[in-house]
């Protein structure tokens, strides 16, 4: 009869162990995954993650339960999701704010963007235009700066809110042009949009979702493109780079799926490779380009290599400029 040595037993003990979870890593999944939102329903994030969510959910072969959690910057839907079970139940819509700006706009946050998730995938980037009303101060971007130059702080700008990418934008911008706009912060891009169409104020930085119906009607006009391309939709609109000569000139907002850090990696590697076939859908692809989204592409190597980018060219701006949500 063979003897169980203490490290035997230890051994057997931990292959024991394993055996439950080796089967629920087999069975994944086998009930309904909760998809965080940390905006409100109705908005460009919260459309998103339905669209995203109904087509991943049929590959998955389970039902997706968006729960919005609004509020604070991000910041408490963040944290629900960082104090989940990482057991692949739960993923979370992340973006440029949630990872990269909060982490220099607040002094604290309850949740740290590196230690508490994991990337899964890319899913879409928002554009953002420089967009003027009927009492447009401007006919073009390059007039608009001449303007901005002639009379610093005269022209009002309006944006999504403090910390927000279309402030970010903005900033950015007016520094690489050398010139400053008032900034008219409104919270959110609904109310801005509102004002900017009843002539309350004659720009703003507009993600273009928000905007599409508008520009698309021309009660709205986009003096310039903040991202590297044209848009699809808008070919004949300049970009920033290419209308004032600023090389390398690329703002925007984007969106990620991540999950809490310690989700076990096959688990991971499953919703990778059915959010990047998602993604690469010919229905969903059209349903984004139909509501102003560009689709974005790319598993976790890609979505760190982003906010690499990200980090590097945002953070350094928001602790020159001393803008803080604390």
């Amino acid at each position: 009869m063979r003897e169980f040595t203490p490290g035997r037993r230890a051994l057997l003990g931990a292959g024991l162990a394993a055996l439950p979870l080796a089967r629920a890593l087999a069975a994944y999944p086998e009930r309904a995954l909760r998809w965080v939102v940390a905006y409100a329903a109705g908005g460009g994030t919260d459309t998103l993650a339905r669209l995203v969510g109904a087509n991943l959910s049929n590959r998955l072969g389970q039902p997706i339960v968006v729960e919005n959690r609004p509020g604070a910057a991000t910041n408490i839907g963040a944290e629900a999701v960082a104090k989940s079970p990482p057991d692949g139940y739960t993923v979370f819509s992340a973006d440029n704010g949630t990872l990269v700006f909060n982490t220099a706009l607040f002094k604290r946050l309850p949740y740290d963007p590196v230690r508490d998730f994991r990337p899964v995938g890319l899913m879409a980037r928002f554009p953002l235009v420089l967009a003027v009303g009927e009492k447009a101060p401007a006919d073009t971007v390059q007039a608009l700066i001449a303007k901005a130059k002639a009379a610093p702080g005269s022209i009002d700008c309006a944006t999504a809110g403090i910390g927000s990418p279309h402030h970010l934008a903005l900033e950015r911008l007016s520094r690489e042009a050398g010139v400053r706009f008032n900034h008219v912060p409104y919270r959110g891009a609904a109310p801005a949009l509102n004002d900017l169409i009843a002539g309350t104020v004659p720009m703003m930085v507009l993600d273009y979702p928000s905007g599409a119906e508008y520009l698309r009607s021309g009660r709205v006009k986009a003096l310039a493109v903040l991202s590297a391309q044209p848009l699809e939709e808008q070919p004949s609109v300049p970009t920033v780079e290419a209308a004032l000569g600023l090389r390398g000139f690329e703002a925007y907002a984007w969106q990620g799926l991540v999950v809490p850090k310690a989700t076990p990696d096959a688990l991971v590697a499953q919703l990778t490779r059915e959010l990047d076939a998602t993604m690469r859908d010919e229905a969903v692809r059209g349903r984004m380009k139909q509501i102003g989204l560009e689709t974005l592409t790319g598993g976790p190597t890609e979505f760190e290599a982003l906010l690499e980018r990200e980090r590097a060219t945002w953070l350094p701006l928001i602790r020159d400029l001393n803008i803080t949500l604390d």
